[in-house]
Parts: C-alpha cells; structure tokens; sequence
C-alpha cells in the first residue's frame, strides 16, 4: 500500500527532493537545506515509518519508490528535478532512478552502494533502541541511559534521541515504527539491481573513513547501474558525511543539481 509521505518544502527554482537515512528524518537535512533554498526548490521528505510519515509493516524499497513517485505527482515536479538521499534513503533514490527515469534529471547518493549489506552494523541500535522501555521512562535521560548499554557513542544516541516524543498524556513514544524496522532490517540491507541502467547524470558522495562505498563499489557496482555517473570522496569524513563536513556537501550538491 503506497502511503502520502509528510514533506516539508522551502525555496523556489528547479527542484531538489531530499531523502533521510535510516532512523532518520527530514530535519536531519534542514540546516543545509536552508541554504540551497536559495537557489533550489527544496522539498525534504520523511520516509514511510519515519518521522512524522506514516507506518506499515511493510517496507522495501519498492514501496518506497512508490510512496515517493506518489509524492513527486502530488507535488507536480517537473522532470529536471534532482532526487538525492543519504543510506537507505540513497538506496531509495537509486530504486526510484530505476524504476522511473523519466521523472528525473539526475540523482545524487550519500555514502551508499547499491550492493547487498548483512546489516549486522545496526544489531547494537537495534538492541539499544528495543531496550528503551517506553511504558516506565520518565525522562530522556533515562532513555540515554537505556541506549548506553548497548550504544557507546554519545554521538548516534543523540541522533537516535531525535526520534523520542512526548505524546498528549506525557509518556513517551519512537516516532519511527520500530516494530516494522525491526522486523524488516533484511529487506533495508536488499542490494538494488536493475535490467537496465539509469543514464542521465549521477554523482554519488562517499566519506573518505566510510566503508559504505568500497573501491570495488565505485568501479564496479555503480558503473554497472548508473554509467553516467561519478564518485566524489569527501575526506576526514565519515558515513555521516554532510554533518560532519557540511561545506564540502553543500558545495558538491549545489554544483551538480545547477547543471
């Protein structure tokens, strides 16, 4: 079932539709998104069981693309519109490219591959997020507390932290339907393949410490789907490349999506 996608949109110009990663939302794009509003029409999404969209218990990258192509008719974006997205957002990005490149005039993906992954590197988010009692909990530091067990950096508890809410009788609730993502982490991990290539530009955004886009992904892999494409490495930075090196990102991004 295709689901209508909260969305949040800024700015005026050739568009720009922006997909979070995994345990994300749209806010986590808002301060760069601030600034290609300037130039760009930029519309920044909240992926089914995300944010403030809403939830199934099904979620694969085809639905995805659907919820988003509904979303892009809703809109009436035009067909120089640029899609980008970060992780599993970018996953959702390349499924869409594939299955509707006629509605697109390039595409940019953050530090992702469209390889298979084991998502054996979400086990301790996972655990740490389903310790998370949300009957008993008073406060979001005892939340903290509950993810420290699991999660050592202060840093993804933080970001995970975003997703907690106060609902209408005080207690507390995930924004994201961790129940279906548990349940689904196999299908996020999915490789995306296709018959035939995407053909219009791509630029695809690795961190220079990020193994989420290997040497053999950036010859191989992403050549094979989308040869019109090409790597850039952000260096110093890690998976969470536009947080950690927003003025490189912005600046890529900014260049690419005005050609």
């Amino acid at each position: 079932m295709i689901l209508p996608l909260h969305y949040r949109e800024l700015g005026a110009g050739r568009p720009l539709v922006i997909l979070h990663g995994l345990f994300g939302t749209l806010d986590n794009w808002q301060t760069l998104a601030r600034r290609w509003a300037e130039q760009f029409r930029v519309v920044v999404v909240d992926l089914r069981n995300h944010g403030r969209s809403p939830h199934s218990p099904e979620h694969s990258y085809s639905l995805m693309s659907q919820d988003v192509l509904a979303l892009f008719d809703q809109l009436s974006l035009p067909v120089d519109t640029t899609l980008m997205g970060h992780s599993m957002g970018g996953k959702v990005a390349m499924r869409f490219a594939l299955d509707y490149p006629e509605r697109l005039g390039r595409l940019i993906v953050v530090d992702i591959a469209p390889r298979l992954s084991d998502m054996r590197h979400q086990d301790d988010i996972l655990a740490g997020l389903n310790a998370v009692d949300l009957s008993t909990i008073q406060s979001r530091q005892q939340a903290d507390d509950a993810l420290a067990l699991h999660i050592p950096q202060p840093g993804v508890r933080q970001f995970l932290l975003k997703n907690l809410y106060r609902r209408e009788d005080n207690s507390f609730a995930w924004r994201q339907n961790l129940q279906a993502l548990t349940a689904q982490m196999a299908a996020i991990g999915e490789e995306i393949t296709d018959p035939d290539p995407f053909l219009k530009p791509a630029l695809f955004i690795r961190g220079g410490k990020s193994d989420y886009i290997s040497t053999e992904d950036k010859l191989y892999a992403i050549p094979a789907l989308f040869p019109n494409s090409q790597v850039e490495t952000v260096v110093d930075a890690g998976h969470w490349v536009h947080a950690e090196k927003p003025e490189e990102v912005f600046a890529l991004v900014q260049a690419f999506a005005a050609q």
